[in-house]
């Protein structure tokens, strides 16, 4: 791997811990495989505990007299609800209201604010935007590298390593929690339908120390690393910036209209081009999908999804699909037009092998 492709503080231990495989996000390294498969690394995940190195998702800072403002610039949705201690997903837009990234947003203090990105080079187009507005302030990538603990153990393996507190953190709360002398941002989140946990690590010197505490204390609950699974990011409706959305695709026509303040209560970058996008309705909408046939290959490229009435018209696209060993069947995820999205409705999925299967648009997250 190229000297340009940035290694994290973990890469060495998930190399000593088998990983067959590699991805690069935000210019990092994000492991991608390990020595079991797909399927058995899901049903580890959902009995077990896995450790993440997710260092990939970096972070971008946002601080100083007008931090707030130019947050709230990015966003449809409102950041004033934003506090210490609570999580915030919000979309963020260009000025047509194009999707150029999905972060959460942890707000440290009045005016210190991280982004925890997917995959664009969000923190040049914050850089951008504020050299761009005028606005007072400070745009940088800290050294802040997440580790995520997930699966159903996961709060059993946590409160071993950081005390009885992070038991009680619910749902897409933070808090500040020691380790070895310093404080550091543990939060209830990550990217699985599992329970589970991010540690931002803001020293990454710390790395090792961190990868192995965790590690020691949870051998005694099955602890393995592992990586974001297919098949259970799917099931639990987690969209992937670049496969679901790009900036082609809106925030409604992702389903996140529930974080988009429409009524010009708050100002933000593509505010009158998603208004008028509300006004004329959006045509398409990315829902679930569930359909036959054996286990269906790597969705490399979109597959069409046509409409079964004969016609084969195409009505969208899958963007992610994986078979799901606990439902015994296919299901995937599409942007489907408008006449085809309502749940239930019959399609048929044309794969990259030629195959096309029988299937049924569902809603998100599926049943």
């Amino acid at each position: 791997m190229s000297r340009r492709i940035r290694r994290t503080p973990y890469t060495g231990r998930v190399e000593a811990c088998g990983a067959s495989g590699f991805t690069v996000v935000n210019h990092m390294l994000l492991p991608k495989a390990f020595r079991s498969s797909v399927e058995e690394d899901y049903w580890h995940l959902r009995e077990h505990v896995q450790i993440w190195d997710v260092a990939c998702e970096r972070q971008v800072e946002i601080s100083g007299k007008n931090a707030f403002d130019l947050v709230q610039m990015l966003t449809p949705r409102d950041v004033s609800r934003s506090r210490f201690g609570k999580c915030l997903y919000i979309p963020a837009t260009d000025a047509n209201a194009g999707m150029i990234n999905d972060p959460i947003l942890l707000r440290l203090t009045e005016d210190r604010f991280w982004l925890s990105t997917a995959d664009s080079d969000l923190l040049l187009f914050v850089l951008g935007l504020a050299a761009g507005s005028g606005m007072s302030a400070t745009v940088t990538e800290p050294d802040v590298s997440p580790l995520a603990v997930q699966g159903p153990k996961s709060e059993d393996l946590m409160a071993s390593v950081f005390g009885a507190a992070v038991r009680r953190l619910r749902f897409f709360d933070f808090a500040l929690l020691d380790f070895q002398g310093t404080r550091q941002v543990i939060a209830r989140t990550g990217y699985s339908g599992q329970d589970g946990f991010e540690i931002f690590l803001d020293r990454g010197d710390l790395g090792p120390a961190l990868w192995d505490a965790l590690w020691e204390a949870g051998k005694p609950l099955g602890v393995r690393a592992g990586s974001p699974n297919l098949i259970d990011r799917i099931e639990a409706g987690l969209l992937s910036y670049g496969n679901e959305m790009t900036r082609a695709n809106n925030p409604l026509e992702c389903g996140f209209e529930k974080y988009c303040a429409l009524d010009g209560s708050i100002d933000f970058l593509g505010l009158a081009a998603l208004q008028e996008i509300a006004r004329q309705g959006v045509a398409r909408r990315i829902m679930g999908l569930v359909f036959e046939g054996e286990s269906c290959p790597t969705c490399m490229d979109p597959w069409p999804v046509k409409a079964d009435d004969g016609t084969g018209t195409r009505v969208g696209q899958v963007t992610s699909a994986a078979y799901s060993p606990r439902r015994g069947c296919n299901v995937g995820l599409a942007m489907i037009d408008r006449a085809c999205w309502t749940p239930g409705q019959s399609v048929a999925v044309v794969a990259c092998d030629g195959i096309s299967r029988k299937g049924n648009v569902a809603g998100l997250p599926f049943e």
